[in-house]
């Protein structure tokens, strides 16, 4: 097992927002840190959960961490490891928090291996922090460094990215698991209310919704030329040898990059640029229901409207603490290779290479903007940030009315389906190819729905107010 790795960040300039959200909500967040900023000096704020990369959280600390760091936080990010045991009961965890089945039942083998990993995490982490630090630990990996780190007298949050709306003896295993790391919290942040456990009181609960940062790579505005040239080189999409000038892009410190490396693709054939395009990208995980995906578009889209669908996600073997990923790949890849060759070639399943993460996020953003309809088939989901990322880029989407992804699609912003229902969600994609001006009215609103409640500075606000809370 590796000791924590600090993840290194750029700052990132907050000030260019202000042109995105104005003056006024970048002036509120600077004058509440300013005000906190005499009671956290000599402090460190510490962000440590257990993957730089392939998901959500990580991407979300990137740029939360860069911010901080332009706005004279001392803040660092740590990772911590584990062994293929404990993040196999991660994973569990994680999927019965969503209230899914996973593996066995929870077990006191099961515990004494948590409590044997995450001591060794704490103790390295420990000689790191300092007595009145602030630390946030993210996610079910990290709830087990809480006592240590109270002990030795630092200010600690939880952060659950994950929950479900319904309380079930599923869910209810993986509180009764976590609640004896967890009771040494001072603080706990939810996304949703309804994802709090009964046993965190309320008034040390914090409810913070995710956002995405418009100038992270996976979100800058490509024009339609570079998105086909930046998947064109990626072979994602048929076509002549692009531009070279069109596959460079800038890295948050300033330096250029290049599309270099092409994903993995299953398919007959690629999509042709002007062809109609469903997508879903996401992690390789059965709560994503990709296969449930390529059922819904075999017999309720193909069979009534052209276009090809494309499931996208990270390389399976780069993504350290998600062991089922690359299980859940070959499951879609063989039922792919199970139908007919009229509906092979107009599906295509396709693995990012992970190896430079703004290379990668360069591939899902032009993915997205190049979409005519952006899809989020979930069974579960704590938040889906794919949700927003999309709304942002002005795409249509169609997705699961379930957990975070119904606070972020309002009415007029996209469309609301149950998971569970294959005909209404292919009806639901079918309604938005047909009519791609009412199509493009909801990408519209949906991009200015992101903007008033899903940028960086909101989610910073309610951060910084909660560590003036905590240091008060």
């Amino acid at each position: 097992m590796n000791p924590p790795r600090t993840i290194s960040v750029e700052p990132r300039p907050i000030t260019p927002l202000a042109d995105l959200v104005g003056e006024e909500r970048i002036q509120e967040l600077t004058t509440t840190l300013a005000s906190v900023a005499s009671r956290a000096r000599r402090r460190t704020l510490w962000q440590i959960n257990s993957t730089a990369s392939g998901g959500g959280v990580a991407e979300m600390l990137h740029g939360l961490v860069g911010y901080l760091r332009d706005l004279d936080v001392d803040v660092r990010w740590l990772v911590i490891d584990g062994d293929d045991g404990f993040f196999d009961l991660t994973k569990r965890l994680h999927n019965r928090a969503h209230g899914a089945e996973s593996g066995p039942a929870l077990c006191e083998a099961d515990a004494a291996h948590y409590e044997q990993v995450s001591r060794r995490n704490a103790e390295q982490v420990a000689d790191l922090v300092r007595p009145g630090d602030l630390v946030v630990l993210h996610d079910p990996q990290t709830a087990g460094l809480a006592p240590t780190l109270t002990d030795l007298g630092a200010i600690v949050v939880w952060r659950c990215h994950i929950g479900s709306d319904d309380r079930t003896p599923v869910t209810e295993s993986v509180w009764r698991f976590l609640r004896p790391h967890l009771s040494a919290a001072h603080a706990y942040v939810f996304t949703r209310e309804r994802y709090r456990p009964s046993f965190v009181p309320d008034a040390s609960t914090w409810i913070i919704p995710p956002s995405i940062d418009p100038f992270a790579v996976k979100n800058i505005d490509l024009d339609p030329a570079t998105v086909d040239c930046v998947l064109t080189a990626a072979g994602l999409l048929d076509g002549s040898a692009p531009d070279p000038a069109r596959t460079r892009f800038t890295r948050p410190d300033g330096t250029t990059g290049e599309i270099t490396r092409r994903a993995t693709v299953v398919a007959e054939t690629l999509p042709a640029a002007g062809e109609p395009l469903i997508l879903q990208v996401s992690r390789w995980d059965r709560l994503k229901d990709m296969a449930g995906v390529m059922t819904a578009f075999a017999e309720h889209v193909a069979p009534q409207q052209d276009g090809c669908l494309v499931l996208a996600g990270p390389a399976v073997d780069d993504v350290s603490d998600d062991p089922e990923g690359a299980q859940v790949y070959d499951e879609c890849r063989t039922a792919w290779q199970k139908l007919p060759v009229a509906l092979r070639q107009r599906i295509m399943l396709a693995t990012l290479p992970m190896d430079d993460l703004d290379e990668n996020a360069v591939m899902v953003n032009a993915l997205q903007r190049h979409a005519s309809v952006v899809v989020q088939k979930s069974l579960a989901e704590g938040f889906g940030l794919t949700v927003a990322e999309a709304m942002w880029k002005r795409r249509p989407v169609v997705a699961s009315r379930l957990g975070g992804i119904a606070d972020q699609i309002q009415t007029g912003c996209g469309l609301l389906v149950d998971p569970q229902d294959l005909p209404a969600f292919g009806k639901a994609v079918r309604q938005l190819l047909d009519d791609p001006v009412a199509a493009d009215a909801m990408g519209e609103e949906a991009h200015r729905h992101v903007r008033r409640s899903f940028l960086a500075d909101t989610q910073l606000l309610h951060w910084v107010r909660l560590f003036d809370v905590l240091l008060t």
